[in-house]
């Protein structure tokens, strides 16, 4: 099968430069255009871009010549990471134009007729790509922090039902993007992000929700977040309690969430991860510095599963917020797209 190419628009970023390092040697997807700021457009990529992902840069991108976003597009499928400012326009141009608009900003995420996707957990929700009223379509991935709690939720909403829920966000420094947030700011300290809190709350309940009418139905429990930046470079750690319809113990909530697999495994998706969530034993696990990157960041890494005085139970739930939490989430949502032939011939 000849690879797909491919477009990334915010290509400079962190998030962008994630992508493209997941897209070298992909089986099905190939990076073919790199699109960028005003500033940038026209240069090469290597002259513009300071690459900050661990791995090298791959072998013929730094002579890529960045164009404009918004800017005419060869490639049928792109790739977003642009903030969510410039990526309203812009995203809505391409799908305008017949392209398949893959999108890690949050400028469409709660719009009722795009889906809001974690392949796993609601990839039947994909088929509102083809209800947007464009020859394209757009399908974002959710807010970092809203990823890990809600793949952590999916199992349990569908088993028991959910009827409430508190998360507490430690969030890493890298969700920031770079240079990110002033050392000044951050060392020794915690302070809240306010905006976080609602992207949780909503997204939450729209990934969980239904679809009809070519419209998504938002799940219907309340969600009570808190989120706080720490002083961690990559991995968000979130303090979970859910109230659960018919009480089970925390024994019968640790194996259904140890069981939990979903359509990416199902159909062998590159890169899905064997088993969505790992399930801790240990009482001090998991941890940013030991978890954020087992399974290539693809995993939500569950512990302290317990009885809630409160709720039902609580647990400890963290994630990788660059790779599945940003770049790779957005890139199992086009594997999960090609899969359900919902991508341009």
């Amino acid at each position: 099968m000849a690879r797909i190419p491919v477009a990334v628009i915010g290509a400079t970023g962190m998030v962008g430069q994630r992508i493209i390092a997941m897209l070298d040697g992909h089986p099905q997807f190939e990076l073919h255009e790199v699109a960028s700021s005003a500033r940038t457009a026209g240069k090469r990529y290597g002259a513009a871009a300071t690459w900050r992902v661990p791995s090298a840069m791959p072998d013929g991108v730094g002579g890529l010549q960045l164009k404009e976003g918004g800017s005419r597009l060869d490639s049928s499928v792109v790739f977003s990471a642009m903030p969510a400012g410039p990526a309203t326009a812009i995203e809505r141009g391409y799908a305008a134009d017949g392209k398949i608009v893959v999108s890690n900003s949050s400028s469409y995420r709660m719009d009722p007729r795009v889906p809001l996707v974690i392949p796993e957990v609601n990839a039947d929700h994909l088929h509102l790509v083809r209800c947007q009223g464009t020859p394209g379509g757009i399908v974002t991935n959710c807010n970092c922090a809203a990823m890990f709690m809600t793949m952590a939720l999916a199992p349990l909403h569908r088993r028991y039902g959910i009827e409430a829920v508190q998360v507490t966000t430690m969030q890493a420094v890298s969700g920031a993007g770079y240079p990110g947030v002033a050392s000044l700011d951050i060392l020794g300290n915690v302070f809240p992000l306010p905006k976080e809190e609602e992207k949780m709350e909503r997204e939450t309940q729209k990934m969980l929700g239904t679809v009809a009418e070519g419209v998504v139905t938002p799940a219907a429990f309340p969600v009570s977040a808190q989120c706080q930046r720490v002083p961690v470079e990559d991995g968000h750690t979130e303090t979970v309690a859910v109230r659960l319809t018919g009480n089970p113990d925390a024994a019968e909530v640790a194996a259904t969430l140890r069981d939990f697999r979903g359509m990416p495994q199902e159909q062998g998706l590159h890169s899905a991860p064997a088993r969505p969530i790992e399930v801790f034993e240990q009482d001090d696990r998991p941890q940013p510095r030991l978890d954020a990157n087992r399974h290539a960041g693809m995993t939500a890494s569950v512990g302290r599963i317990r009885a809630c005085p409160v709720l039902t139970v609580k647990m400890l739930v963290l994630g990788h917020n660059l790779m599945r939490g940003a770049a790779a989430a957005a890139m199992l949502n086009a594997e999960a797209l090609l899969a359900m032939d919902l991508l341009p011939a």
